[in-house]
């Protein structure tokens, strides 16, 4: 028999969920910003990282093995110890000189190795914990792995930020100011010429654009003077483009992108061809698509500003001083293009006296004067990288030998079966995905992991742009530093909020007498953009508002989904039936994403929210159909004394 030891929840939950999901934001977001930093094309990024993904999505079909060799416990100790290492092997790697097959290699072990860490520490929190106690902790795991998230996107990265900043040349400073008082004028491209007094001190950069102040309104037509003295005309959108375009060019005649980035960007930028709308497509808009005014003047055009910078004098022969330019404070409405521009700058001996440029768009919505803040630094950066990976690598050795410790020993924690050999396993293998679809009600448990989210699987895609269209195209016009605030901070804050309380009462009542009011209330707060869609000028604090009910009532009906998929994989092979019930339910919200920005498109805001509320049946519709043990969750009464 195996010894059974008790923990209280709060001493290992909170550890083994953040360390499910530092691992994934490691793989997926640090990854992609790691490489950029380190000068890899962005077509090679986006074609390998790519694949980083597919770990999580068949993690699936290896779930079984999970299951049927050894215990939860050890597979999720196993799990942590080989990222741990896998960690330590990605700093180590960072500065060879194939650093970059490398540690793509060593990625990728460590997405198979996270995903099947994720089977194992889903299926060990279903049984380590009662049924009332899984009710209790499910909006507690998911706000310690949404944390993780947060100190991986936020924290490590400004960790490396900070020894870039502190191990090179004194950081570039700009400032840019965006005021509505300031008239409109055209921005130059003249090389920056160095004075006397540039060239003394130690090596730095220098600008005399160290704070540029721009409009914000821009004219409609912009007239432009060749250089035999003879103009034209073009409108201000294909002036910003013409611009761009120049400013791309520039820095790559200057030596500052490698020729592959250039022209990895130049077959980006010309992807985008033309396409013919089809029958079907012209039937849904004519149909079903809301009608609205088209502007003769077209949308708005944000106006644009240049900025150059350059070294004050030449780095040694063979030295190259690379430089990243980012954004560290202020409004956000001020950006950097990066999608068609690199803001990665290499300077050596052969172009230390040429100009480098950078080309900001100004949000059109603004208002009122606001200022952003950049930064160029130029330190080591592959040592910046080294200590992130070494931290994580740290911490998961740490977080391995505590949870030797902090995990209980649930007498229910074991392997399948006696499997001698290799047949046994196997046929234990297809035994497990054959009792997963024979059992009770399995297909209408499958049309409601599918189901149950198709609103909000359509609704999470058009959110964000929705919020910064124009009023023109249906949208309410906020400004990118607007949308930080009420999706990135508000928006979090109510999906969490909601999490956590749909947790305790479910905890208190059970699953299936929340089932219906969880399931309402998935439905019933898309109203909020429905509403929105429609109001004339919303303020702010009104759409605050609505994105939090929105994303409280997500919060708060999930939590019935998640407890479903818990009770419906009870069972024998409880972890492996918990793995595939997630494949569904990532099937459940890829599809239907899929398809939400082709029918906004077609049908316009208004009644493409309204046709997610229409989606809300299938939501409410499908629970009806579920049988569900009334005591699932709820916590047992205490035997009278």
């Amino acid at each position: 028999m195996q010894k059974t030891t008790k923990r209280n929840p709060w001493a290992w939950i909170p550890t083994l969920y953040f360390a499910q999901g530092l691992p994934y934001v490691a793989v997926m977001t640090i990854s992609v910003i790691m490489y950029k930093r380190l000068g890899i094309s962005n077509t090679d990024i986006a074609l390998y990282t790519g694949w980083l993904y597919l770990p999580w999505v068949i993690k699936p079909f290896w779930s079984p093995f999970v299951d049927i060799i050894k215990t939860k416990r050890w597979w999720t100790l196993t799990m942590q110890w080989i990222i741990a290492f896998a960690m330590a092997g990605i700093a180590f790697s960072i500065p060879a000189p194939f650093f970059f097959q490398m540690t793509l290699a060593v990625f990728w072990l460590v997405g198979f190795t996270s995903a099947t860490h994720d089977i194992a520490a889903d299926g060990f929190y279903m049984l380590a914990l009662t049924e009332h106690e899984q009710s209790l902790y499910v909006g507690i795991r998911s706000t310690f792995y949404r944390v993780a998230t947060v100190a991986g996107q936020g924290l490590l990265v400004i960790l490396a930020g900070l020894i870039e900043t502190n191990s090179g040349l004194t950081p570039l400073q700009l400032t840019v100011n965006a005021d509505p008082a300031v008239e409109w004028s055209a921005g130059t491209t003249e090389d920056i010429a160095a004075t006397e007094q540039d060239l003394q001190g130690e090596l730095q950069f220098f600008t005399p654009m160290a704070e540029k102040t721009v409009a914000i309104a821009t004219p409609s037509v912009v007239t432009i003077v060749k250089e035999d003295s003879s103009s034209v005309e073009m409108p201000f959108r294909e002036y910003a483009a013409m611009m761009r375009d120049s400013v791309k060019h520039m820095n790559a005649r200057n030596g500052f992108q490698a020729a592959e980035e250039v022209q990895a960007n130049t077959a980006a930028a010309g992807a985008v061809a033309a396409k013919s709308e089809s029958g079907f497509t012209r039937w849904v808009r004519e149909t079903f698509g809301e009608k609205r005014e088209v502007s003769a003047e077209g949308p708005a055009a944000n106006n644009i500003a240049l900025v150059g910078f350059r070294l004050n004098k030449k780095p040694e022969a063979g030295e190259d001083i690379i430089v990243n330019v980012t954004q560290k404070g202020g409004d956000q409405s001020i950006h950097l293009e990066q999608d068609k521009l690199s803001t990665r700058f290499v300077f050596n001996e052969t172009n230390w006296d040429k100009t480098a440029w950078l080309y900001y768009e100004i949000d059109h919505k603004l208002t009122e004067r606001v200022t952003a803040t950049f930064e160029g630094a130029s330190g080591n950066i592959p040592l910046a990288w080294v200590v992130v990976f070494a931290a994580l690598s740290a911490f998961f050795f740490v977080v391995a030998a505590y949870h030797s410790w902090a995990l209980p020993k649930p007498a229910s924690d074991g392997s399948a079966a006696q499997l001698n050999t290799a047949g046994d396993i196997m046929r234990e293998f297809f035994d497990t995905f054959k009792s997963f679809f024979k059992k009770k009600q399995i297909w209408v448990a499958v049309a409601f992991m599918l189901l149950y989210r198709l609103p909000e699987a359509q609704l999470v895609k058009l959110i964000n742009p929705f919020l910064l269209d124009p009023i023109d195209k249906g949208g309410l016009g906020l400004t990118t530093g607007q949308v930080g605030l009420v999706y990135g901070t508000v928006g979090i804050i109510g999906l969490t909020i909601g999490g956590i309380i749909g947790g305790i009462v479910a905890a208190k009542g059970g699953l299936k007498k929340w089932l219906w009011p969880m399931a309402w209330s998935m439905s019933l707060t898309c109203l909020t953009f429905v509403y929105l869609s429609y109001a004339t000028a919303p303020s702010l604090l009104t759409v605050n508002i609505c994105v939090f009910i929105e994303q409280f009532g997500y919060g708060f009906g999930f939590t019935a989904y998640m407890l479903y998929l818990i009770y419906f994989s009870e069972g024998t092979h409880k972890t492996a039936h918990y793995a595939i019930c997630t494949g569904f339910m990532a099937l459940g919200m890829m599809l239907p994403g899929m398809a939400a920005g082709w029918l906004q498109e077609t049908i316009g805001y208004r009644h493409f929210f309204i046709w997610t509320m229409i989606c809300c049946i299938a939501t409410v519709g499908i629970c009806a159909f579920l049988k569900i043990d009334p005591n699932f969750g709820r916590k047992e009464k205490e035997e009278s004394k």
